[in-house]
């Protein structure tokens, strides 16, 4: 693979696009997403744009304002940021109030587009760029809410989403393939570093001939080549962080799911033991109860007969011989059932 000739954007938007030699690159940038000419006025300073020593090299931004007033605030973001989504949010909101002078009128409020372009995958989707505004759409009839005439007039836009800020996010690692159009060149150069030969994107033109590599005295260049590794460390740190995080929670995760599971096993194996335990008792016990029953029945059977054959013997007045040899009891034994088991 050849090495890009090229500086990366992000770089390039930290040093040499803050020149107003150079915002035709930027300009270029914006020209091709808008698909309007746009044309900075300057570039402003902002609480939402200050650099610290966390974001150094994870994000870059610049605050831009054009021809017609409008803001601009155009950020790349390098690493995984969970909250971004929200952090476009604040960005946007804390322009709103910076940029409005106490005791103005709300109409005086600035419209403000909010470009991030975005080296991670930043939430689910498959296209490489989103486009983000708000409408108010009726709940029963599906319209979209318009301005009246005398806002359209005085306000100088025709919807009411074109009052409210717009978000843009090119997902520029989402684009494979080769460049068909001028904004997919852009989001090449923005991928890899790389401009094609035949290029006609408004702004690349310039960017071929301000941020080749080339161009770069030898102190600007280990600069730059500290800042590429930095970056990549960054991201190295941030991905061995989650992917200890990530294992951590996997041994963690399996040691209390075999706990929970033994315990449950245990409970259910219990559970499941006590009753099969006490249906086989109950079944024993039935049994033992019947055969125990049965004994008894016998016995008790076994002791009526005997004593109707005694009563029998003795009404017909048998002597003690006689009844010994029919029951087969002897002489004390007769007389102990005479005298205990007769009713």
């Amino acid at each position: 693979m050849k090495p890009n000739k090229y500086i990366r954007f992000d770089w390039a938007m930290k040093r040499m696009l803050r020149d107003k030699a150079n915002y035709a690159v930027l300009e270029g940038l914006l020209t091709t997403l808008f698909k309007e000419k746009i044309i900075i006025n300057r570039l402003l300073e902002s609480e939402s744009n200050q650099e610290d020593e966390l974001d150094k090299y994870n994000r870059v931004d610049i605050l831009a304002e054009n021809s017609k007033g409008e803001l601009f605030i155009i950020e790349v973001q390098n690493n995984d940021e969970y909250a971004y989504f929200q952090r476009m949010l604040f960005g946007v909101s804390k322009l709103v109030t910076e940029y409005i002078n106490r005791g103005e009128g709300y109409q005086n409020i600035k419209k403000i587009y909010s470009v991030n372009i975005v080296y991670f995958d930043l939430g689910q989707g498959k296209d490489y760029l989103y486009h983000g505004k708000t409408e108010f759409l009726g709940v029963n009839t599906g319209e979209i809410l318009k301005l009246s005439p005398f806002q359209q007039q005085k306000f100088k836009v025709d919807i009411v989403s074109e009052l409210y800020p717009e978000y843009y996010i090119l997902k520029v690692n989402d684009f494979e393939g080769n460049p068909s159009s001028p904004l997919e060149e852009w989001i090449y150069y923005l991928n890899t570093g790389d401009i094609t030969q035949d290029s006609t994107a408004p702004g690349l033109e310039e960017a071929r001939k301000k941020l080749e590599l080339a161009m770069m005295s030898k102190d600007e260049l280990s600069a730059y080549y500290r800042h590429l590794d930095n970056t990549v460390i960054l991201k190295d740190n941030i991905y061995t962080s989650r992917g200890e995080g990530l294992l951590e929670g996997r041994a963690m995760g399996r040691k209390e799911g075999m706990q929970e599971g033994m315990k449950k096993g245990l409970e259910k194996g219990m559970k499941k033991g006590m009753k099969k335990g006490m249906e086989k008792g109950m079944e024993k016990g039935r049994k033992e109860g019947i055969e125990e029953g049965m004994k008894r029945g016998r016995e008790e059977g076994m002791k009526q007969t005997m004593l109707q054959i005694v009563k029998n013997l003795e009404s017909t007045g048998a002597s003690m011989e006689l009844m010994t040899s029919v029951t087969g009891m002897t002489e004390e034994e007769m007389h102990f059932f005479l005298n205990n088991l007769k009713p």
